[in-house]
């Protein structure tokens, strides 16, 4: 991301502004994850344009909202699979209206069908705290990366 800084190197109040609202958008996107959710909405809560917004968020996350939205989503369902919910439930848990869409969506993130996911033995993840699960498990950013270390750099920071 190219910031807007001063002659000191710290960055301007608008810059400041921008990244806090981005923030606002992205922890809306992560409480909201099971409601149906467009660009546009969640724009508004950035203050920002839906194109504006966009290239903003991509810029400063290194996905699209929409990709986003999604790796949040299947991180949620995989969770729910490994309690033993059903793939349908966990779909319209996670707020997807498309089985096929959310299937395959899944498979391409976390590179096996919910159905075969939820088909394996996690003792590991069963052992752990919940949070420590949720950030070994977490799905990979970017096709072919797969975290396997905890606390791995992911360019999104936690809460």
């Amino acid at each position: 991301m190219r910031s807007r800084t001063s002659s000191l190197g710290a960055m301007q109040p608008e810059t400041l502004a921008d990244l806090a609202n981005l923030r606002r958008a992205r922890d809306f996107m992560d409480r909201e994850y099971d409601r149906p959710l467009d660009v546009a909405a969640v724009a508004r809560r950035a203050l920002m344009s839906p194109s504006h917004f966009s290239r903003r968020f991509r810029a400063v996350y290194g996905e699209t909202p929409y990709a986003y939205l999604m790796t949040r989503r299947i991180e949620r369902a995989m969770t729910l699979l490994r309690a033993g919910t059903s793939v349908t439930d966990a779909c319209m848990a996670v707020g997807c209206s498309s089985l096929g869409s959310f299937s395959s969506r899944f498979t391409e993130v976390v590179g096996m069908s919910p159905s075969e996911y939820r088909a394996q033995e996690h003792p590991a993840e069963k052992a752990m705290p919940t949070c420590v699960a949720k950030a070994n498990t977490r799905p990979p950013r970017s096709p072919g990366r797969r975290s396997s270390r905890i606390g791995e750099a992911s360019g999104i920071s936690a809460h």
